[in-house]
């Protein structure tokens, strides 16, 4: 690395990263522009921001989930390659971290961009984009990841006892199905968000989601863990009442952040597994049903989208809690009690640590009466398996 080379990156960051001004922007991506000597330092950097982030608690999924809400897909390739540079200097994380680089790779490799320089990170500008908008695109990640808050630190065991087979597969199915949602959601075109909805269940049927969470085995007798789900707007609220129901059923508690748009969700392993699984089954049979209920509505004259959609979701998150504790309380035995109620309170012990301060809310906007009601039923009708007793 040549002294000039650094003098140009810090002249940049100077400019730019502490600065909220398109000019400010402009100013430090002209710099890196000019110098193409800078590029390899400015990788450097990239890679030291991503290992920051992981100091503060954040984790990869955590990081591109921020930067997807935040900025464009340049960004968020931009920051996939850099995360797999960083990955030969973490060390060992866990099976949970590792199935998110794994989900990352996957959805790189899949869209073909992998990033333009494989395990070296670089950020260089790729073929055919010219250097200041390159520049621009990179100093944009650099100040969110800057400016990324601390988290709390859901370290895991770097070994999880006890087989965990098929959970790359799981993992990268779930990954492919929220993102068929996620565009179900986006699209303002019924027909298409019927299909992408179907290709979801598809794909659900298909993985066999019922059967695994059938299949799970009883949580092992270690401590609990924590994951984070993203939950997403629109309709962010109901989405987050309905992981908490998931969760609560499934012997975890889930503590929502809005700002950051996720939830983490504690408990043990098995039981944060099936809570991912039912809750992505769930989320695919609440889009499905509600497009078609609001295909009806609007075929009828209605156009207050908006408004049924909120208040569709909330009943649905609602009435499958409601559904989901009687199941729960139907499938336990006085055997199983004793486990129980010491798996709970170790569940309740790691919750409080990592959040000694929490709040309540109440869901907001539910105010569409033909929405609530499609929405109960929806939940009625919904699939919710069952989990096995405990033996």
């Amino acid at each position: 690395m040549s002294s000039t080379a650094s003098s140009t990156v810090d002249s940049a960051f100077g400019a730019a990263l502490y600065a909220e001004s398109d000019t400010a922007l402009d100013t430090g991506a002209s710099l890196l522009a000019a110098d193409p000597e800078s590029d390899a330092e400015l990788a450097r950097r990239g890679r030291e921001f991503v290992a920051t982030a992981w100091q503060r608690g954040w984790q990869p999924a955590d990081v591109a989930r921020i930067v997807r809400r935040e900025l464009d897909d340049v960004h968020v390739r931009l920051a996939v390659a850099l995360i797999r540079a960083q990955a030969p200097y973490d060390g060992p994380r866990g099976p949970r971290w590792q199935a998110q680089l794994d989900d990352l790779t996957a959805e790189a490799d899949a869209a073909g961009t992998a990033g333009p320089s494989g395990s070296t990170g670089s950020v260089a500008a790729p073929p055919g984009t010219d250097r200041f908008s390159h520049a621009t695109t990179v100093l944009e990640l650099y100040r969110l990841l800057l400016r990324l808050p601390s988290l709390e630190s859901l370290d895991e065991p770097t070994h999880r006892p006890g087989p965990a087979s098929g959970r790359g597969t799981e993992s990268r199915m779930l990954t492919r199905i929220r993102a068929l949602l996620a565009k179900a959601e986006a699209t303002g075109f019924p027909e298409e968000a019927e299909a992408l909805s179907a290709k979801a269940q598809e794909l659900m049927a298909r993985h066999s989601i019922d059967e695994a969470l059938l299949a799970a085995r009883a949580p092992s007798p270690s401590a609990p863990g924590a994951c984070r789900i993203g939950v997403e707007a629109p309709y962010e609220q109901a989405k987050a009442v309905l992981l908490d129901a998931v969760a609560t059923a499934n012997h975890c508690r889930a503590v929502w952040n809005e700002p950051l748009g996720f939830s983490t969700v504690v408990g043990f392993e098995a039981d944060l597994e099936a809570v991912e699984l039912l809750h992505t089954s769930l989320l695919v049979q609440a889009t499905a049903a509600m497009t078609k209920a609001e295909a009806a509505q609007r075929a009828g004259g209605r156009k207050r989208t908006k408004t049924f959609r909120q208040s569709f979701l909330a009943a649905y998150a609602h009435r499958i809690g409601t559904r989901l504790a009687a199941a729960a309380e139907t499938q336990v035995t006085d055997d199983p009690l004793p486990v129980l109620a010491s798996r709970e309170v170790a569940v309740t012990d790691r919750t409080d640590d990592l959040f000694p301060q929490t709040t309540t809310s109440r869901l907001r906007g539910v105010s569409d009466a033909a929405g609530w009601t499609e929405g109960a039923q929806a939940a009625d009708r919904a699939q919710v398996g069952t989990r096995p007793r405990l033996p």
